[in-house]
């Protein structure tokens, strides 16, 4: 499955957003503080001015990490910074497109160093090199969809970053250069030179940013346009030239006149990505927005539209076996399940779009999480209803002890199957030390044992206290399987309990491990109950390296920790590999298996069921 942005680059003109630094100036915030370290000093304000774009229409917004690396970073004395700098500037962009729940492109925004190359001043190609590699290494472990190149001057400088980028992944790059009056960048490169220059070297997108205004961007694109017919191109101006009134910088271009502008370069020189660069606000970007919207598909800028016609999922009510998971696991069929995360805000249209997307690639069943890592997210239990009504696909819900009294427990249970909601795996959840609210408790009125009896019992038609519910429920209950626990012989005998508690199957932890897989499934012998293997798809060395030593519960052997370093540019590549060969080495020992892609790269859980098909599955 291709990179959503190479997919929406050939179907549309896509809207990129506007300034962030003239927003934060608008916010109060002086031009000589450094605008990257507010993701760690004011994260607030940066998540809003990203959700303001997202709001207007954008299709793209960029991190706020323009000037994040070491030598921009130095004169603030943040030098020691660039990783948490730009870490923290792709979780809020993140947040923020969950929170609106759209499913905005992501860019992961690098300017240039700040400092000349050699002969013209200090800076080595190789030091330079290693600036790019580290910023945009961080930017590639935390999710971005693609790499945004923004106002370059120097053409040499850009194409070291370009080289960096592609030796440390393998994101797309929209690389932007800027002009000056007579049409050249400031070290006198032309734009016929440039396009040429990054087209040799493989970039996804050339562009032009910044420049002023839109009428010189025109021009220059112009330019770029006559040299190569074909390169997608971006053009992002300044909202013309800014004047000073009352100690007050002011962009004079209106709305109006940008989006007049935006839409002659998609229709007259074929522009794919448009936006506006230095003072260009959330109202410019909506003016673009309404000025493009009869040139696009009806699904321009993140327009979710429901079918009112879309299939509900309808499920029979005698036995567990009546859901579709408990049919394909009574049949003996190999299931395929994706984990989805609910939004933190209350807009779900990016998981259902999440969902739609793993329909289309065939998979069986959406798993959906409660709250993971004890941070606060929409319920689990609506956001099932919803890909279930909306998307016609069956869930898998999530249910845990952690935020429910007994009492809670047994009345969520009845809203579920009231829903359709039937398939359920029961957990303890994360303990909320884990999240962000100091001083919350768990309630773990009863353990997970306790939960698969009290689903049980209802499904024999009372409540722990023995009343008559009326028609008994016919939850399918699924329970965890830690294979990776320092005492398996505990975590085997824990199991086996579940099972006499009325465990229908159970979803392990996720493995990197073919060998201690097979050490832990010879040790448990005779499957008690269907297995699905729990997988997750690294995508980088520093990916994997965080899992294996800051998360709990998760190890990587020393070779695939190798691989993935050896891997450098083709990490995603290889994490999805190492997927699949664990998959296939544990495909006739398990029953299914249960994808869980991090910052929603939805592609990447396809490509790991790519070889199901090598297996005729």
């Amino acid at each position: 499955m291709a990179n959503p942005f190479l997919e929406q680059l050939g179907q549309r003109a896509l809207l990129c957003d506007g300034a962030m630094g003239t927003q934060l100036y608008g916010r109060g915030i002086d031009f000589d503080e450094c605008f990257d370290a507010l993701n760690l000093t004011q994260p607030d304000v940066v998540r809003e001015i990203h959700q303001s774009y997202i709001e207007a229409g954008a299709d793209i917004i960029e991190t706020n990490t323009y000037g994040a690396n070491r030598f921009k970073l130095e004169p603030f004395g943040l030098a020691d910074k660039v990783r948490q700098i730009n870490h923290r500037g792709m979780k809020l962009a993140r947040e923020a497109r969950e929170i609106a729940g759209t499913n905005t492109l992501i860019a992961g925004a690098v300017g240039p160093l700040g400092v000349l190359l050699q002969p013209y001043g200090p800076l080595t190609e190789q030091a330079a090199h290693e600036a790019f590699a580290e910023q945009i290494g961080t930017l590639l472990e935390q999710g971005a969809d693609l790499l945004m190149f923004e106002t370059f001057s120097d053409l040499r400088e850009m194409l070291i970053a370009v080289k960096a980028a592609k030796q440390v992944g393998d994101l797309p790059i929209v690389a932007q250069m800027t002009f000056a009056e007579d049409g050249r960048t400031v070290l006198g490169n032309t734009p016929e030179e440039v396009v040429r220059k990054l087209v040799e070297l493989g970039v996804a997108v050339v562009g032009v940013n910044c420049s002023v205004g839109s009428q010189r961007v025109f021009r220059v694109v112009q330019s770029m346009r006559a040299v190569n017919a074909t390169i997608p191109i971006s053009a992002q101006p300044n909202a013309g030239w800014p004047t000073e009134r009352h100690n007050r910088v002011f962009y004079p271009s209106s709305p109006e006149y940008m989006a007049d502008y935006a839409r002659r370069m998609v229709e007259e020189l074929n522009v794919q990505i448009v936006g506006g660069c230095c003072g260009t606000t959330p109202q410019h970007i909506s003016s673009m927005h309404s000025a493009l919207q009869d040139l696009n598909p009806a699904s321009m800028l993140n327009i979710t539209i429901v079918d009112e016609e879309a299939p509900s999922v309808q499920l029979p009510s005698k036995s567990a076996e009546t859901t579709q998971l408990g049919r394909m696991l009574a049949d003996g069929a190999f299931v395929t399940s994706v984990e989805i995360d609910p939004p933190k805000g209350h807009n779900p249209r990016r998981c259902l779009e999440g969902a739609r997307q793993m329909q289309a690639a065939g998979v069986n069943f959406i798993n959906v999480a409660d709250s993971p890592m004890a941070r606060v997210r929409m319920s689990a239990l609506p956001m099932c209803n919803l890909i279930q009504q909306q998307v016609g696909m069956e869930t898998i819900l999530h249910f845990t002890t952690r935020d429910r009294s007994l009492m809670g427990l047994q009345s969520d249970l009845l809203g579920a199957h009231a829903l359709g909601v039937r398939n359920i795996l029961a957990l303890k959840g994360d303990p909320p030390s884990f999240g962000a609210y100091p001083g919350t408790s768990g309630v773990f009125d009863v353990d997970t044992i306790g939960l698969v009896k009290v689903i049980a019992g209802m499904n024999s038609g009372v409540d722990t206290a023995g009343n008559d519910i009326g028609t008994p429920t016919n939850f399918l209950i699924g329970v965890a399987l830690n294979i990776n626990a320092e005492d398996p012989d505990w975590e085997i005998d824990r199991l086996h309990q579940k099972v006499a508690a009325g465990a229908h199957y159970a979803m392990t932890q996720i493995s990197y491990d073919a060998t201690e897989l097979d050490r832990f499934l010879d040790k448990l012998g005779s499957l008690p109950i269907p297995i699905i293997l729990g997988l997750m798809p690294v995508q980088s060395y520093r990916h994997a390296s965080f899992l294996h030593n800051e998360v709990p519960g998760i190890t990587l052997p020393k070779d695939v920790l190798a691989r993935m370093k050896e891997a450098g540019a083709n990490g995603r590549a290889i994490g999805v590999q190492v997927s699949q060969e664990i998959l296939a080495a544990a495909y006739d020992r398990i029953q299914g298996v249960y994808i869980m892609p991090s910052f929603g790269r939805y592609e990447m859980a396809a490509e790991v069921l790519e070889v199901l098909k090598a297996t005729n599955v």
